[in-house]
């Protein structure tokens, strides 16, 4: 997947920030913002929502761990750390933060446009498992709101079950309703009484 993403950076070394600026639209990406403190990217991620972000760990005001948390709190953005020297409290803090990749400066540009690739990728797939569960979450619930209208059902009218089930089928086609809303009316109409 070669894309085109909008990349946000920080790193409080000028040097770091301009190799930033330099590599990334070679790679085909597009540099939207350039921070030196956490602060700033905190500031500038979330009035830009870039696709994915780029940050040193170590930076005045805020590290960038503490920025990649606060922006999350709003945005769920892929994040590529970066940081001088391998150091295993901040690799458990990174993956504590959902940090997709993590570099040891000097960083080449391949490892660069790996790193971005990678991340991108992973990032997709989780956004594919958090739409899956949150649809799963939905239907259970809304089976559990089906299965409780089915039961008021066969209790007020002394219908069995498949018969309920089928006249709730009749009221939704009939109203050009979903079966949920035909549910969640009946058990509305069975605590008002």
């Amino acid at each position: 997947m070669n894309a085109n993403w909008r990349i946000a950076v920080a790193d409080d070394e000028l040097d770091m920030r301009e190799y930033f600026e330099e590599v990334l639209p070679l790679l085909g990406h597009e540099v939207v913002s350039c921070a030196k403190t956490g602060k700033e990217l905190v500031e500038r991620c979330l009035k830009l929502k870039p696709d994915l972000i780029i940050t040193d760990i170590k930076m005045p005001e805020m590290d960038g761990l503490e920025a990649v948390a606060e922006i999350h709190k709003t945005e769920l953005t892929p994040v590529i750390v970066t940081s001088a020297y391998h150091d295993s409290e901040l690799l458990e803090r990174a993956g504590a933060n959902h940090i997709l990749a993590y570099l040891v400066k000097p960083i080449k540009q391949a490892d660069l446009e790996t790193a971005i690739a990678m991340a991108m990728s992973r990032f997709g797939e989780f956004q594919s498992l958090r739409k899956e569960s949150s649809d799963l979450r939905q239907a259970l619930e809304d089976r559990k709101k089906i299965e409780k209208a089915k039961g008021i059902l066969m209790k007020k009218t002394n219908l069995d079950e498949a018969e309920a089930f089928r006249k709730m089928q009749r009221l939704a086609r009939s109203n050009n309703q979903k079966l949920v809303a035909i549910a969640e009316s009946i058990i509305t109409a069975e605590q008002a009484f």
